[in-house]
């Protein structure tokens, strides 16, 4: 076959489990970001079982993900006056045969970018350029315009383009010219780390409060052992009924805790005191609970869309960044049965594309805090006993949906078969 190459626009958390995936398979890659040094930014996030399994299978285990982060043990909902609504173990105690991981999203984003270079070579990587279009070919080929820091613009000829520059992404915006805005439901979060004692298991992802006013918080080290303090991340959340009362930003905007700590006075447990949690951050930051509408498909010709770039959805299903590690692999099985085509990326959207439509507006919808709305709504709130205002089994039977919806259904990830067979190669697949 001839030698492809696959031109990546993006060096995220995507583009770079793409580029890991393809170094895998043999396929040829170009990265394109627009920064001009990548550094480890942003504060933590999760990286459910399917995602974990799949960075398992591109080499990168336990030792090198205990380095960024701390295997999650629990789920947790407890409403605003301290008792528990639902909980459940996570990863390995849930049943799974991968853990999950809480990290910190910038070392996480370095991890993958420091594997990729090692294995395929700095020059894989071109920082400082960003893709700002393309041009499908004639002869099935694709061209990305790229604006280089300097101003200047050069162009680029590939097999394929695929887009995994973010929620701001130009690929998208020219695949789709007429879609609509950022949509901005009226929710603002607060995010910064704590250093720390980790609360209920020692590893536990806990939601806090009301479906329109909530802290999360979870560990996202292992604790130092002289001091048991580990690096806690929390994301305080207050959703206005009039989204023109607060002035939507960027993301991720620093602010003084000043600006929002008094949203959380008086939130103290016997287990938690919020607002000490608050006081201990080094730097807060904030942004708008921003999605995109979902699209009717990710491909054009020889370009596709992966990532924030196809699906920008509310971090309330905590499945973001593992979807983008999903694309990654669906994109390399793809091409490992239709080579480097357009019909791998049209295998790959067919697949896809509408599935996880729906789970952007399921976690529109609240994913599975939606538990928050329900009790809000049975009780406003405030509750003795959880099984007098929703029975255990329809608490269950909630997040087994979702679970479903989000790809990773502990029978179902267990039981599948690995999504790229150790030691498949486009070129003995295809030759």
């Amino acid at each position: 076959m001839s030698h492809p190459l696959v031109m990546i626009a993006g060096g995220g958390i995507g583009g770079l489990s793409l580029a890991l995936t393809l170094h895998q398979i043999g396929v040829p890659c170009l990265v394109f970001e627009a920064v001009q040094e990548l550094r480890p930014l942003g504060v933590g996030i999760n990286i459910q079982p399917n995602a974990v399994r799949e960075l398992y299978d591109l080499d990168i285990g336990a030792g090198d993900l205990d380095q960024v982060g701390v295997p999650a043990r629990e789920w947790a909902l407890v409403g605003l006056n301290g008792n528990d609504i639902y909980s459940e173990p996570r990863g390995e105690l849930a049943g799974y045969n991968w853990p999950q991981y809480a990290v910190h999203r910038g070392k996480f984003h370095m991890l993958l970018y420091t594997k990729f270079v090692e294995r395929a070579g700095k020059d894989a990587v071109r920082l400082g350029q960003r893709v700002t279009g393309y041009e499908n070919n004639v002869d099935g080929s694709v061209t990305a315009i790229i604006e280089q820091a300097d101003g200047s613009v050069t162009r680029e000829t590939g097999t394929i383009l695929i887009g995994a520059d973010g929620i701001h992404s130009a690929v998208r915006a020219q695949m789709h010219p007429d879609q609509p805005p950022i949509h901005w439901g009226g929710a603002v979060m607060w995010r910064g780390t704590t250093m720390a004692k980790p609360i209920r298991t020692g590893s536990s992802f806990v939601g806090l409060g009301t479906h329109k006013h909530r802290m999360v918080i979870y560990p996202i080290s292992h604790p130092d052992p002289d001091t048991g303090l580990a690096q806690v991340n929390w994301i305080a959340e207050v959703t206005y009924d009039d989204p023109s009362a607060h002035e939507t930003t960027g993301w991720f905007r620093q602010v003084d805790l000043s600006d929002f700590a008094h949203h959380f006075d008086g939130w103290e447990y016997d287990w938690l005191n919020v607002p000490e949690l608050l006081r201990g951050a080094e730097v807060a930051y904030e942004n708008p609970m921003i999605d995109r509408d979902p699209v009717p498909t990710w491909r054009d010709g020889a370009v596709a869309l992966m990532g924030d770039a196809a699906h920008a959805m509310y971090p309330t299903g905590s499945n973001g960044a593992s979807q983008a590690v999903i694309d990654a692999r669906e994109l390399g099985a793809a091409m490992l049965e239709h080579g480097v085509t357009a019909a791998a990326l049209q295998a790959y959207d067919d697949k896809l594309c509408g599935p996880v439509s729906e789970l952007i507006l399921r976690n529109r919808g609240a994913g599975p805090f939606g538990l928050l709305n329900m009790v809000n709504d049975r009780c406003g709130g405030e509750f003795d006993e959880i099984d007098e205002v929703i029975p255990a089994e329809e608490r269950a039977e909630f997040m087994a949906k979702y679970k479903s919806a989000a790809g990773f259904a502990i029978e179902k990830l267990n039981t599948a078969d690995r999504m790229i067979a150790q030691g498949a190669r486009v070129d003995a697949v295809l030759d």
